[in-house]
């Protein structure tokens, strides 16, 4: 492995709340944590004498590292914002610009790089116990003493870790990624989400293009919006400003502990600070912190 050294920069306030309780590089993403990914994918450069310095909120992909290393003579590789991701140590030359990687500046960044994670993923292996109706069109992946109820429904690349309980009769879609010890219960539906460990979605629930952190419970009944009527990309608030996500579905992010009271609606792109509570019926149009 060549040896990496991590610049100092401050935590994202784009990806709060998530960050309020956990440093990004440790947040999961492909149930992966973004430092393991970071590591991974450097590990090509095994052999190499030279040092590296990392923007320590890069996500790397494979083939930008490849054409950074088939030119010796540049010396950073940036990406379309123009930050560094990548710097050889001890030497001045070129800049190559990266097609694929990035600095995760946002949450919505987050579900773009647990998409790319599940897309490049290889290995696709079911360690857990299964009902015979499970209906898959796509990928899936079941860690160890995770069970499958009845009706479950997955189309796309979806990734579940140990010990979780899905189901019955639930709707898993597009890149969604469960970590360990999760319960996602009757008549859910997530699409293009990240669950962290210990979190419970039992029953009644729509979650779209969203984050919820460790230790989450969803009331029955809770629904997150994640498109505006008119059909324009969503916009949230990040340091006190409106900023255009440029995505047009985006969700809610939910920090850890956060309690929903039953048949809570979450209107796009609000946030809930970790430990919160919402009560029964109550709609959240605004941040909550």
């Amino acid at each position: 492995m060549a040896t990496l050294h991590f610049l100092t920069v401050a935590e994202p306030s784009g990806c709060l709340p998530l960050t309020a309780t956990r440093a990004l590089a440790d947040c999961p993403l492909g149930n992966e944590s973004l430092r393991t990914h970071q590591e991974r994918v450097l590990g090509l450069a095994a052999g190499q004498s030279a040092l590296w310095d990392i923007h320590p909120h890069a996500w790397l992909e494979t083939s930008d590292l490849v054409a950074f290393l088939a030119q010796p003579a540049a010396s950073v590789l940036c990406d379309a914002q123009g930050a560094e991701l990548l710097r050889r140590r001890g030497l001045t030359g070129g800049t190559l610009g990266a097609t694929a990687s990035y600095v995760i500046r946002f949450a919505w960044d987050m579900l773009r790089a647990n998409e790319q994670a599940l897309k490049t993923r290889t290995h696709w292996d079911n360690l857990g116990t299964c009902h015979a109706s499970l209906s898959v069109e796509g990928r899936l992946a079941v860690g160890r003493g995770t069970r499958i109820l009845p009706g479950v429904v997955v189309e796309g690349d979806v990734v579940i870790g140990e010990n979780c309980k899905i189901g019955p009769n639930c709707y898993l879609r597009g890149s969604t990624s469960i970590g360990a010890s999760c319960h996602v219960g009757q008549a859910v539906e997530l699409k293009n989400s990240i669950l962290l460990e210990q979190t419970n979605v039992g029953h009644l629930t729509y979650l779209g293009d969203s984050i919820l952190g460790a230790k989450v419970n969803l009331g029955a009944g809770t629904i997150s919006s994640n498109l505006r009527h008119d059909g324009k990309p969503q916009r949230t608030l990040v340091d006190g400003v409106m900023v255009d996500t440029g995505c047009r579905k985006f969700g809610t992010i939910i920090g850890d502990g956060v309690h929903t009271g039953i048949q809570t609606g979450i209107y796009p792109g609000r946030k809930i600070w970790p430990g919160l509570t919402t009560r029964p019926g109550e709609m959240v149009s605004r941040d909550l912190r």
